[in-house]
C-alpha cells in the first residue's frame, strides 16, 4: 500500500504540472489517493497494533482510513457504508467487518482518531501559524421532547440557543480553533448550557503545554468571548485577543478587519456541516457521538493534509474526494420500472 501511495501522489503531481483535463488541478486527485496516503502516515504514527494477542484482519490504520472515506462520501449509516465499501472498495479494504463489529471498533478507535486530528495538523505548513480562529457551532442531538426523555445523552446534552438562526436546541455545542486556513487546532465537544468563555479557558488550560511552546498568538473571536476577566487571563498566557466591540464600547484595534476573517470560521463550520454532514451524523450514546463528530473534523484535516503535500492552490477543497462518488437514493422512476405492473389491492 505504501508503494502505490507513492504512484498516486506521483501521478496527481505530474498530471497538477501537466494541466491535463479540467483545469483545477484539485481534481487530478481522488478518494484513493486520499484513503493511500494517510493510511502511510497513520502506520508510520502508530508504530504497532493496539491489541493483545491474535490482532484483527482489519488493521487500526485500515480503520481510520475506511472511517475518513465514509465521512467524505457523506455516508450516515454504517450498514450501508459497509455494504458499499464490499462493492466499491474491496481492493483497498479486503478484509471488512460487519456492521457490530466496525462500530464496536470505531467507537474504541476514538483517542487513536484524536490523535491523528493532531499528528496531521502538526505535519502541515499551517501548524506553524500563530492567528488561531475559534469559534463555536450547534451539534442537535434530538429534535422533540419524547426523543429528548428517552435519549442516552440526558446529563451531557442541554438546551442551549443559537443566536445566528434565532432558535433553541437540544444537544453540545462544537467548539473549534484552527488556524486560517481550516486545520482544527484545538476542539471540544461541550454541553449548549456552558459558557464560551468557560469552555475556551478549559480547552487552552488542558493543551497548556501547546500554547506555552507559542509566543505571539493572536486568536480571533466573536462578540462572544468578551470579558475583561477572561482578557486579562489571555494577557497572562501571552496571548492577544482580536474580537469586535460591543455597544456602547469604544472601537477596538483591528476590529475593521474582523469581517474577512470571520467568515473563514464560518466557511469551516459551513464545511463540516454541508460537506461533511456534521448534524446528519447519528449517535445516540456519549461514545457514539464523539467519535462520529470526531470522524468528520479527521476527514477535514487530512484532505486539508493531502491537497497542502500535493500542493493545492484551495487546500480546504473537498470537491475532488466526494464529487461523483456519492450515490444518491435512486428517483421514484427507478424505484419502479416500467415494466413491472401494480397490483390494486382488494
Amino acid at each position: 500500500m505504501r508503494a502505490r501511495s507513492q504512484e498516486l501522489t506521483n501521478e496527481a503531481i505530474w498530471l497538477r504540472e501537466q494541466r491535463e483535463g479540467l483545469q483545477d488541478p484539485c481534481v487530478t486527485t481522488d478518494l484513493e489517493a486520499l484513503s493511500t496516503a494517510p493510511y502511510v502516515k497513520i502506520d508510520d504514527e502508530i508504530g504497532g497494533t493496539r491489541w493483545m494477542g491474535t490482532p484483527p484482519l482489519l488493521s487500526d490504520s485500515e480503520l481510520v482510513c475506511l472511517a475518513v472515506a465514509q465521512a467524505l462520501l457523506g455516508y450516515h449509516s454504517e450498514a450501508r457504508w459497509l455494504r458499499y465499501a464490499n462493492r466499491r472498495m474491496s481492493g483497498m479494504f479486503p478484509c471488512l467487518p460487519l456492521r457490530p463489529g466496525y462500530n464496536k471498533r470505531l467507537r474504541s478507535a476514538l483517542p487513536l482518531i484524536k490523535r491523528m486530528i493532531r499528528e496531521l495538523a502538526m505535519d502541515s505548513d499551517s501548524w506553524f501559524d500563530n492567528h488561531w480562529i475559534v469559534d463555536s457551532t450547534p451539534v442537535p442531538c434530538a429534535m422533540s421532547r419524547p426523543a429528548v426523555q428517552r435519549s442516552n445523552l440526558a446529563g451531557w446534552a442541554q438546551y442551549g440557543y443559537c443566536a445566528s438562526h434565532s432558535r433553541f436546541f437540544w444537544g453540545l455545542r462544537l467548539y473549534l480553533v484552527c488556524t486560517p486556513a481550516g486545520m482544527p487546532v484545538l476542539w471540544a465537544l461541550a454541553s449548549a448550557k456552558l459558557g464560551e468563555r468557560e469552555v475556551l479557558s478549559a480547552m487552552l488550560e488542558v493543551d497548556a503545554g501547546l500554547v506555552g511552546a507559542r509566543e505571539g498568538i493572536l486568536l480571533i473571536s466573536d462578540k462572544g468571548f468578551a470579558s475583561r476577566p477572561f482578557e486579562q487571563e489571555f494577557i497572562d498566557q501571552r496571548i492577544e485577543l482580536l474580537r469586535p466591540s460591543r455597544k456602547r464600547e469604544k472601537e477596538r484595534y483591528g476590529e475593521p478587519m474582523l469581517k474577512k476573517v470571520r467568515q473563514l470560521i464560518e466557511s469551516v463550520n459551513d464545511t463540516l456541516k454541508g460537506q461533511l454532514d456534521l448534524e446528519q451524523r447519528g449517535g445516540r450514546t456519549f461514545e457514539g457521538v464523539a467519535v462520529r463528530v470526531a470522524q468528520r473534523i479527521l476527514a477535514m484535516a487530512a484532505a486539508i493534509w493531502h491537497n497542502n503535500k500535493i500542493g493545492a492552490p484551495v487546500t480546504r477543497s473537498l470537491i475532488a474526494y466526494d464529487h461523483g462518488n456519492r450515490v444518491r437514493p435512486p428517483t421514484m422512476r427507478t424505484r419502479l420500472p416500467l415494466s413491472v405492473s401494480v397490483v390494486p389491492c382488494g
